[in-house]
């Protein structure tokens, strides 16, 4: 709660959001079982477009800066004791993700006749991409906690952008053709994107 709010209005403020706080909570635990949370340890498991990568984490005082690396379906960290495990990943899904999505735009494009300019990968808070007018692409990284075929909506999703701007119908109809399953997909997004963090 806020510093400075006074404690008499806490419980009067809790009982009034009752209805939502129960509905998040019935949400998260929902999200729970779909998309179960990382375990970022020694011995935990990631997400990664719809796998579980075991974590294989060794400290490593020589090294300034961490290392990642995919072995299978495990993923290895040598980690210095200077850096945080969690930054350490998030660089990697960084890495990877420009990659991944770089990979999925490019077919999409080709396939719609389309180009675009630029590709950023971000870490937005509230967005899982977007498209400028000018063609520059921007993808979310946590997308790859999600998935394949969430990945594969988003990035379809965004390239329909580059024939029709807004949310119209007519984008509807030109995404539909494109990803059959979008309202699957969107749907799954809008119940358990909040789930997508490390």
């Amino acid at each position: 709660m806020p510093r400075r709010f006074p404690l008499r209005n806490v419980e009067p403020f809790v009982q009034e959001k009752r209805p939502w706080i129960e509905r998040t909570l019935r949400r998260m635990r929902e999200s729970e079982s779909e998309f179960p949370p990382p375990r970022i340890q020694a011995g935990g498991e990631i997400p990664y477009l719809g796998e579980r990568l075991g974590l294989n984490i060794r400290t490593e005082g020589s090294r300034s800066r961490a290392h990642v690396s995919r072995h299978g379906a495990e993923l290895r960290v040598a980690l210095p004791p200077a850096v945080e495990l969690r930054k350490a990943l998030e660089g990697w899904y960084r890495r990877q993700a420009r990659s991944e999505v770089a990979v999925r735009l490019d077919a999409a494009v080709a396939r719609a006749g389309q180009s675009y300019s630029t590709l950023q990968i971000r870490g937005q808070r509230t967005r899982w991409a977007s498209c400028s007018t000018s063609g520059a692409m921007s993808f979310n990284w946590r997308l790859l906690l999600a998935p394949e075929e969430i990945l594969d909506y988003v990035v379809e999703h965004e390239v329909a952008h580059l024939d029709v701007q807004d949310h119209s119908a007519r984008f509807w109809r030109l995404l539909g053709s494109r990803s059959p399953r979008w309202r699957e997909h969107e749907a799954g997004l809008r119940r358990h994107g909040h789930a997508l963090r490390l």
